[in-house]
């Protein structure tokens, strides 16, 4: 699919760092498939830049785990194991639970009033069946609640590993019978944050991860 693609241009960022980018954003939206080749020469012609700096974005992209380099064939996007799984969503699992735990305590009415209206977008774009629309829809949610804390270390955080988890999320919203719960769990997040309850806000969204857990895992078992 590296027809796709195109150079994200940013004049602040050496050409590798934006090559890197480029690249690094078109394997979690899944426009670059797990197994696809990666071609320097053919990327190069595609972004308009020469060889150096696609060879040095891919070895970036290797040390973030995104990119495997097979003898005799090169780069090649890395696979989605349940084991890269299983190790994203524990950490995913605990910073979640501590944004909100954080948001109890620090959420505003205005903050709690557009997390109840992202919710209800993400709804609304389940409907359209536009899978990416709805995945930035409910990155939009989560993310509502991690500015809520306060806390710029922990947004930090939290948003390197939503980039992380983005190809895991499509793969869940694929499966049409997990739209009803998520919504379910969506709202019950909205309702303990209303309430200020840190314990029930921390369970509902443990729950909320392991359900998406659940799903994934099943979609990887069918392939």
């Amino acid at each position: 699919m590296t027809d796709e693609i195109q150079l994200q241009v940013n004049e602040y960022l050496p050409l590798r760092d934006v090559v890197f980018q480029t690249l690094r954003q078109a394997i979690l939206r899944g426009t670059l498939q797990p197994g696809e080749r990666l071609m320097e020469i053919h990327l190069a012609q595609k972004l308009g830049v020469s060889r150096t700096p696609v060879r040095e974005a891919i070895r970036m992209l290797e040390l973030e785990g995104l990119v495997t380099m097979v003898p005799r064939k090169g780069a090649i996007v890395a696979e989605i194991t349940v084991s890269d799984l299983e190790n994203v969503l524990e950490v995913r699992t605990a910073l979640e639970e501590l944004a909100v735990k954080k948001a109890c305590q620090n959420m505003t009415e205005e903050e709690l009033f557009q997390l109840k209206a992202a919710a209800g977008a993400f709804e609304e774009q389940l409907k359209n069946n536009d899978l990416l629309a709805c995945a930035q829809a409910d990155v939009e949610f989560h993310e509502i609640i991690s500015q809520s804390t306060g806390n710029r270390r922990l947004i930090q955080i939290l948003n390197n590993i939503r980039e992380q988890i983005y190809r895991y999320r499509l793969e869940y919203l694929k499966d049409p019978s997990s739209h009803e719960r998520l919504v379910t769990e969506h709202a019950a997040i909205c309702g303990a944050l209303e309430e200020r309850n840190e314990e029930k806000a921390m369970e509902v969204v443990r729950i909320h991860i392991d359900q998406q857990k659940q799903s994934i895992m099943e979609s990887l078992e069918r392939r």
